[in-house]
């Protein structure tokens, strides 16, 4: 399982990186990749949910990102890393199924093969920093939910 996950993330990383590269709506190029693989193989089912997950929800994967990175703004990042932090971020905040720790592992592992040497470690700081930003929030949430049960 968590193998041919890896395989559709980077076949996500592939077509979100394209998108980005030529400036394309990561719908439309999804739908041509959808349609016509080319001389890949049909785009994996889990490969489709992160790219529509990440087109759905680019505006506040990016806001994310943003509030969470020192330096580097999400258009200054290398095009690589940009769209290996979407992943990993679209994951850690919208699906419940890839616990955080794997999708960051995920991202670290892709950086290590694609990206230059600093990335794994400002990518592994910048996730960690939204994971554990999520882990408050939803502690914060628990606790109001019980305090409004015993004030009932």
């Amino acid at each position: 399982m968590s193998r041919s996950r890896s395989t559709a993330r980077k076949r996500a990383l592939n077509t979100l990186y394209e998108a980005d590269e030529k400036g394309q709506d990561i719908r439309s190029l999804l739908q041509e990749r959808i349609a016509e693989p080319g001389a890949q193989t049909p785009l994996p089912e889990y490969a489709i949910q992160i790219v529509e997950g990440v087109a759905e929800h680019r505006k506040e994967i990016d806001h994310l990102l943003n509030d969470h990175s020192t330096g580097w703004k999400v258009w200054r990042m290398h095009v690589i890393d940009r769209n290996i932090l979407r992943i990993a971020a679209w994951e850690i905040m919208y699906n419940d199924d890839v616990p955080d720790k794997v999708a960051i592992d995920e991202a670290l592992s892709l950086a290590k093969t694609l990206c230059d040497e600093e990335a794994p470690s400002f990518i592994h700081g910048l996730l960690s920093a939204i994971s554990a930003d999520k882990a408050k929030d939803a502690e914060a949430a628990s606790e109001a939910e019980s305090a409004a049960e015993t004030n009932a």
